[in-house]
């Protein structure tokens, strides 16, 4: 049979368990890190894309390239759309937004023919 093991042996024991423990957290916690700083990564990439196309999209639409006010131009032109009828959200047709609700659940649709017409000219 073993020997009893003193109270300092298992106090000392203890201590080594709780050591070890607290270094696996900080491994955990490192790790934990470098994951989200990897999603942070990838998320602005695909928001730096996003935003490089739709750049790329209003100078192919301008047949030339955006100067000094033309984004601040075309954010007001895109707003003066919103407040006359949502035309743009309609223009942009069905889709996940941020707040998860899809553009024609955001806007009734047009329910006469010539509402209809309007919404597929926009």
């Amino acid at each position: 049979m073993a020997a009893k093991r003193t109270l300092e042996e298992r106090i000392a024991d203890e201590a080594r368990k709780e050591t070890e423990a607290m270094e696996r957290a900080k491994q955990f916690a490192a790790k934990k890190k470098q994951l989200e700083k990897r999603k942070k990564e990838e998320d602005r990439k695909k928001r730096t894309k996003r935003l490089i196309e739709c750049g790329a999209v209003a100078e192919s639409v301008l047949g030339r390239p955006l100067v000094d006010g033309d984004a601040t131009r075309l954010m007001n032109f895109l707003n003066l759309q919103e407040r006359n009828g949502n035309y743009y959200t309609r223009a942009m047709g069905p889709g996940d937004t941020e707040d998860g609700k899809t553009g024609l659940e955001k806007t009734e649709k047009p329910d006469d023919e010539a509402g209809m017409r309007d919404a597929e000219r926009m």
